[in-house]
């Protein structure tokens, strides 16, 4: 699956006229809990050539590609990366966390995580991993004598999530992974032994079925959103979006498409 993958990337770079400057895994296999037969979930970041970025026609920040054979896979431009850091988004973040890489220029993570660790707003991150969990609570948990087990995960890394920024208060950044959250976050042991029971199965089944809603998973994930509240009170000043976060992230923007002439592409690259 990896080298299809890497043959997609490729195609890609060659329809788009794109160069992809880092290629992750964003799903349950980067997030910790995947199945025996958990999809593919693959995500980039491309470059344009700069006449594109100097047209008044542009074209679209995404690519997207149908979901085939397990395998779900679609990519952001850098602009559209840069817009979305300095709006705290998790998911933008996440890309340049992701312990699986497919492909793409260590130092374009080394640069830009370091930016995102610099800028990131810790309300925007708790608000987005707030009502991510939220979402899925609604989705997936609203009869809890018959919730879908794999789900639950769904729910409980964002509450995760949120302890994490609550107990490190001078950190900005939570781990994307499951095991490492649990790790920084001293779950209490009864909470602990349910969560790891539910991983051990989720990884070696490939259909985990409905059942019950643990009852001390219910309780540490209620307890957590309602916790978290204090986290997304405080909103930053636009000043501090548009100040020295902004020139560094325009200074990365135009470091990126002036090296796309020089860099070899994902095709050439090993």
């Amino acid at each position: 699956m990896v080298a299809a993958i890497e043959r997609r990337l490729q195609l890609i770079e060659a329809e788009h006229d794109v160069m992809i400057v880092w290629a992750i895994e964003s799903g349950s296999r980067a997030w910790g809990f995947p199945s025996p037969d958990s999809d593919y979930d693959c995500r980039f970041i491309y470059v344009r050539p700069l006449a594109h970025y100097l047209s008044v026609h542009p074209k679209r920040d995404v690519i997207e590609v149908p979901i085939e054979e397990g395998l779900d896979i679609n990519g952001w431009d850098l602009f559209k990366l840069a817009k979305l850091l300095l709006k705290g988004n998790g998911a933008a973040v996440e890309w340049l966390m992701s312990p699986i890489v497919y492909g793409g220029f260590e130092e374009f993570r080394r640069q830009w995580h370091a930016q995102a660790d610099r800028f990131v707003d810790r309300s925007a991150l708790a608000r987005h991993y707030y009502h991510l969990g939220q979402g899925q609570m609604a989705k997936h948990l609203v009869h809890p004598d018959a919730v879908s087990l794999k789900k639950i995960f769904y729910v409980l890394r964002p509450a995760l999530a949120l302890r994490w920024l609550r107990l490190h208060p001078d950190r900005k950044v939570p781990p994307m992974h499951l095991p490492t959250l649990l790790e920084q976050t001293a779950v209490p042991d009864p909470t602990l032994a349910e969560i790891s029971a539910l991983l051990a199965l989720k990884a070696v089944t490939r259909e985990m079925g409905e059942g019950s809603l643990p009852r001390q998973i219910s309780g540490f994930i209620q307890s957590e959103y309602e916790l978290s509240e204090p986290l997304m009170l405080h909103t930053r000043s636009d000043d501090a979006s548009e100040s020295s976060e902004v020139s560094a992230i325009d200074n990365l923007i135009s470091e990126w498409i002036s090296r796309r002439e020089t860099l070899q592409s994902f095709t050439r690259r090993t």
